[in-house]
């Protein structure tokens, strides 16, 4: 245990017509130094992660958090980036900041404008997160390259069309709870499952609703380590944290079995000094439903070919054996890249202090986090529990 959580805030995800980057920023970096009851000016480093690569005109964006308040002035500042993994590598980066004793208190900002961007240029802006030079020409962009996963995955383990039908009608089911989700509706299981007009094929066997939102939005946390968080309103610690990189093509690995998923759940539980069958609730990175379903056999919950035992028999609903995105997950929150790490981070930390409202998992006590760059290449695992 070498840090925690004392504050956050996060802004409804969804599409933010009249804000940027900088007014997005500057929302969430002043509620969460309020939130950990803390003035600008105790802040000791600042991370901004954020993704971009065209989705804003803004180039080097970090400095944007000091004009939060005149207090952050001179305030080390720097920008964090790994692919849709940007939130929590930011996070983790403060983790190593606060263990080395080179700060007391660190403020983390996550964020994203991804909607001021034409909808035909979204895809090719999401497609510099795969290796460009296999990848480059996978038709329909990253919903192309887990529709491959996907295929690959049904031609071993057979259709599992079900199951991420499923995957989906869950977690929607999950986000008409959370009052910061872009879609906050029960689309049902039957609309999920069937092809169309309204939830037509995207790539591959990969429905509408089997991708995530494009979504603005931004969420941020204060970290302080434990000795300081002792004396703090509320605390969340990190229980475990562990980060694992894959090769970065798909080729050079079976792209089925998410193996740096599987070593960084490995590594963080390892840490924490618990098992899978320990954890209260997973906050989850479906950015597509197949994602999540070769997710379940990477973190252990099922042998591999069998994730879909676990949503059809129920383990991963909100009142199951280990409930998966109670918060509705980026399938129903959203997805601002940049902002998705430490949004995860939120919805776990409210979820082990009793703070979830709607959302609740009775008796939480011990979440996992996991937030994936790239098509399982950037992989990094949370194990969060309150203080006291």
């Amino acid at each position: 245990m070498t840090a925690c959580i004392v504050g956050w805030s996060h802004t409804p995800f969804g599409k933010h017509e009249n804000e940027d980057v900088e007014s997005l920023i500057l929302r969430v970096a002043t509620q969460a130094v309020a939130d950990a009851g803390l003035a600008p000016d105790d802040i000791d480093e600042i991370l901004l992660g954020t993704y971009n690569e065209g989705f804003s005109p803004q180039g080097f964006p970090s400095s944007l958090v000091l004009q939060a308040d005149p207090r952050f002035r001179f305030t080390p500042a720097t920008r964090v980036e790994n692919a849709c993994a940007t939130g929590s590598a930011a996070i983790h980066q403060g983790l190593k900041s606060i263990e080395a004793g080179r700060a007391r208190f660190v403020l983390v900002v996550g964020v994203e404008k991804m909607t001021g961007v034409p909808g035909p240029e979204i895809g090719g802006v999401l497609l510099k997160a795969a290796y460009l030079k296999e990848e480059a020409d996978i038709e329909g962009g990253f919903a192309g390259v887990f529709a491959r996963i996907a295929q690959q995955y049904f031609q071993k383990h057979g259709d599992q069309s079900d199951a991420l039908a499923a995957i989906a009608a869950k977690n929607h089911r999950n986000g008409v709870a959370n009052p910061h989700a872009q879609l906050r509706k029960d689309l049902g299981y039957e609309f999920c499952r069937q092809v169309s007009d309204k939830n037509p094929l995207v790539a591959g066997p990969l429905k509408r609703t089997d991708c995530s939102l494009v979504s603005d939005g931004a969420a941020a946390v204060v970290l302080s380590d434990v000795a300081t968080a002792l004396g703090r309103p509320k605390a969340v610690v990190f229980r475990g944290a562990a980060q694992a990189n894959d090769f970065l093509p798909m080729s050079k690995r079976d792209i089925t079995l998410f193996e740096g998923c599987e070593v960084a759940w490995g590594r963080a539980l390892d840490a924490a000094g618990v098992t899978l069958d320990d954890l209260s609730l997973v906050e989850t990175h479906d950015c597509f439903t197949v994602a999540e379903l070769l997710e379940y056999e990477a973190m252990g919950l099922t042998p591999r070919g069998q994730g879909a035992k676990a949503i059809l028999e129920g383990w991963t609903e909100k009142d199951g054996r280990l409930p998966v995105n109670p918060s509705g997950g980026l399938k129903s929150k959203g997805h601002p890249i940049g902002a998705t790490g430490v949004s995860m981070h939120v919805m776990a930390a409210q979820q082990v202090r009793g703070e979830a409202g709607d959302m609740q998992v009775p008796g939480a006590a011990l979440a996992g986090i996991f937030n994936m760059g790239g098509a399982a290449v950037a992989n990094y695992v949370s194990i969060l529990e309150p203080l006291r």
